[in-house]
């Protein structure tokens, strides 16, 4: 499992800087995303070939007559609860506060691997003024730029150094027809219910696993033939020898979930509209590259007219998952599941789809003879021929000359026309542009 990493802090001290140099490196889906992963509090971020989430976890602002535990935000005890080591984050400038000491009495008795970095130290590697916060007691501070990138690289290297990382783990996706299934959510929105509902039907037989928060718990069951392993989101644990759900909500571990999963089951709660933290889910999954199928629960609790507001609220909140199927479901009733699990089982196929070289190759030309892309600077792009570069999810490359000039909507028109051939529903696609080395002549292949 990937290392969870936590930033913590005071405000403005420039932990939302340091999070987003951290996780921009994820390639890029074609999709709009509309702003989505700039208020985002989690990601994915990548040193070389090791991957690590990171968890942004706001400011402290402890209130003077409480201290610091009692007013710390709920999410920022669970990150650093949930995370493998921490990063506090504090300013050089502004010095040593009576706030930092506060946090790092409370970090010291978290009993985690801590890590101080002095952030906006750029070329003050030897300053004096660095001396002052060996008095917080997290041994050796760490001089880093969050806005110029330097010392993280160093900073990482630290944090990173005790965790084995697997080699090339997504290069060749494990595809061995088992289906392995996250269910993700906020609290609340049945998640449990769901699972209880599919595990009494199927009449699961329990067995002894791991058990402690961290752990993903996987539940192997078979549906008609098609084997699943569940991937616990939604707390589930063994007792004697029932399941017991308990929906107790982390991010850490939806986070883990998904990115352990074939297909994420993203359920939304019909009487809650679209929130925030669902955008947040859904956002992650995208970028994951995760294979997505929505289910409104609790269908059956609305009437006609909340139902067309909810219908505008998903197409608008969620618009980057439009390539998802969206069913309406009541797990109490157990209405809806039936077609639930044929999207499922669309969206893992889809995600896994075999597509030949000379097929894409016609399509992408078939393409271009419907709408040329458009011309970028003296240079037309000219798309020669296209392979498939991956899997889960479907990963296309097209090769040509003056390829960076392809925008991203003519990658959305030919993600289109390649999805419609084939079919494809309920996985995100990634289009990548390779252009041949010398772009003025028109005999490269």
């Amino acid at each position: 499992m990937k290392p969870v990493i936590a930033l913590v802090g005071r405000p403005n001290v420039g932990k939302s800087t340091l999070f987003n140099r951290l996780t921009k490196s994820r390639d890029a889906i074609v999709a709009d995303f509309a702003g989505l992963t700039r208020d985002r509090h989690y990601g994915d971020a990548r040193l070389g070939d090791r991957e690590f989430i990171v968890i942004d976890t706001g400011g402290f602002e402890p209130d003077s007559t409480t201290g610091i535990v009692k007013e710390m935000a709920k999410q920022t005890r669970q990150a650093v609860a949930e995370a493998d080591a921490v990063v506090f984050v504090v300013d050089v400038r502004l010095g040593l506060s009576a706030q930092d000491s506060d946090i790092a009495r409370y970090l010291r008795q978290a009993n985690k691997r801590i890590f101080l970095a002095v952030n906006k130290a750029e070329g003050m590697s030897d300053s004096p003024l660095l001396g002052e916060f060996h008095e917080l007691g997290l041994g050796e501070p760490h001089p880093i730029s969050a806005s110029h990138g330097q010392g993280i690289r160093s900073l990482l290297e630290a944090v990173l150094e005790p965790f084995e990382f697997e080699e090339d783990e997504e290069a060749a996706p494990e595809n061995d027809g088992v289906i392995r299934l996250a269910v993700a959510g906020r609290p609340n929105v049945g998640k449990s219910t769901l699972i209880n509902t599919w595990l009494g039907e199927e009449r699961l037989v329990a067995f002894d696993m791991p058990g402690t928060t961290r752990d993903a718990i996987a539940v192997p069951f078979e549906r008609n033939g098609q084997q699943f392993q569940l991937i616990d989101t939604a707390g589930l644990r063994r007792k004697g020898k029932v399941f017991e759900a308990i929906e107790k909500f982390s991010v850490v571990k939806t986070l883990q979930a998904i990115a352990d999963a074939n297909v994420v089951l993203l359920l939304l709660d019909a009487t809650q509209g679209v929130s925030d933290q669902d955008a947040h889910i859904a956002g992650y999954i995208l970028e994951s590259g995760r294979a997505v199928v929505l289910a409104v629960n609790k269908w059956d609790a609305i009437d006609s007219y909340q139902r067309e507001q909810l219908q505008r609220s998903i197409e608008q909140r969620l618009a980057f998952l439009k390539f998802a199927p969206i069913h309406n479901i009541s797990a109490l009733k157990r209405q809806g599941l039936g077609p639930l699990w044929g999207a499922l089982a669309d969206a893992y196929a889809s995600a896994y789809r075999k597509m030949t070289t000379p097929v894409l190759t016609r399509l992408i030309q078939e393409a271009v003879e419907h709408q040329t892309p458009k011309r970028s600077g003296h240079f037309r792009p000219k798309l020669r021929y296209a392979h498939q570069g991956g899997m889960n999810p479907p990963l296309v490359i097209v090769h040509g000359n003056s390829l960076e000039g392809v925008t991203e909507a003519y990658k959305r028109y030919l993600e289109g026309r390649i999805r419609a051939h084939y079919k494809l529903v309920g996985t995100p696609m990634r289009i990548e542009m390779r252009s041949s080395k010398n772009p003025y002549s028109d005999k490269d292949s």
